[in-house]
């Protein structure tokens, strides 16, 4: 589907150490500011234990992941709404993502110099905060002067867009991000042509040393406290932890290494999953001995819409989906028989909303 996840935070946070973990792309993780110049995009495969188990069941010849893109973004200095240090390219480059992963640094370590002299990650992520709110408030600025002579001549829908948009300027002048705005969710379609870089889905990620990936240590308490009414997640991952586990060449080498440090898997996984749920996505899945595949869908999405991610065709001709719940696949070991004697078999139309795991076959005409 293209999405996008973008990787902000200050420099020398460790976006692109994580980034290199995420993608095994070469950016450079150098010890300066503006290592990372051009945004590097990373093609990411989920990890999803339902695929793997579906490949064990139906032994097929082709497997297909569900991908997302994540981009490892300049990093941002004060003055960047202002075009101050790579200001207008990072803010170019994050306006075409889909959400946001902000690092955080939340170690101490006398050899990364830190861009403003001492490890804070609050004032880091208030820096960056005000950056983005900067440029949301001129935004909505602009838009507020285009519309506000029709609303004065009685024009009900762009009145309602006035109105909308005030409420903005003035969140935004508060401090506060366009995602914490009270604005009604049919009201949002007001800010949808404006892209505000504030009104995106955002998760923290504390980037801590490796003694702390564990409990987390009292900068992450920090970050919890401070971000607790955005209703975002905040994951707790060592950077570093996760640049040696990249190295480990054996899926073997990864778990004992993993053990070892107590972790039920890599920060990195948690990650990408993580990342997905910011979307707001969904996997269903086909599954047959010549493929099976996890397919990317919004959340909400009916059969049709599901069919036409495999192919337009699919959504224009749709007749029905047969169905297939992840649990009953994997109990009737994928034995279709079984499945319509047990009558786990659903022949749904055109109004089912698709959920995460079904498994499904779609009978179309084109």
């Amino acid at each position: 589907m293209g999405l996008q996840c973008g990787i902000v935070g200050l420099p020398n946070v460790g976006k692109s150490t994580l980034f290199n973990c995420l993608s095994n792309a070469k950016a450079q993780a150098a010890n300066f500011p503006f290592c990372t110049i051009e945004p590097n995009v990373g093609v990411i495969t989920v990890p999803d234990e339902r695929l793997t188990k579906l490949t064990e069941i139906v032994n097929p010849k082709n497997v297909v992941p569900n991908v997302i893109e994540i981009v490892d973004i300049a990093g941002l200095v004060k003055g960047a709404s202002k075009g101050e240090g790579l200001g207008n390219q990072f803010l170019a480059n994050i306006r075409s993502t889909n959400a946001i992963i902000h690092v955080l640094r939340c170690f101490d370590n006398d050899n990364v110099i830190h861009v403003d002299g001492s490890v804070d990650p609050i004032r880091d992520k208030e820096i960056i905060d005000t950056e983005l709110q900067l440029k949301d408030l001129d935004s909505v600025e602009k838009k507020l002067q285009k519309v506000e002579k029709a609303a004065k001549t009685g024009d009900k829908e762009a009145k309602k867009a006035y109105d909308t948009l005030t409420i903005y300027k003035n969140h935004l002048l508060s401090g506060k991000s366009a995602r914490t705005a009270s604005v009604a969710e049919e009201d949002k379609e007001h800010i949808a042509d404006i892209w505000l870089l504030t009104a995106k889905p955002v998760m923290y990620v504390c980037n801590v040393d490796e003694a702390s990936v564990n409990t987390g240590n009292a900068y992450v308490e920090k970050v919890k406290a401070a971000v607790k009414e955005e209703n975002a997640e905040v994951l707790v991952i060592s950077a570093q932890i996760e640049s040696e586990i990249a190295q480990l060449e054996t899926y073997e080498e990864r778990q004992m290494f993993l053990d070892d440090l107590g972790l039920a898997e890599s920060g990195v996984n948690k990650l990408i999953k993580a990342a997905y749920k910011l979307l707001n996505l969904a996997t269903y899945f086909t599954a047959g001995v010549q493929e099976v595949r996890a397919w990317t869908i919004t959340k909400g999405f009916t059969a049709p819409q599901a069919a036409g991610v495999i192919h337009t065709d699919f959504e224009k001709g749709f007749i029905r989906a047969e169905v297939i719940k992840y649990d009953d696949f994997v109990k009737f070991n994928g034995s279709e028989a079984a499945i319509k004697e047990n009558g786990k078999l659903g022949i749904e139309g055109k109004t089912y909303i698709v959920q995460d795991g079904d498994v499904m076959h779609f009978r179309f005409n084109v």
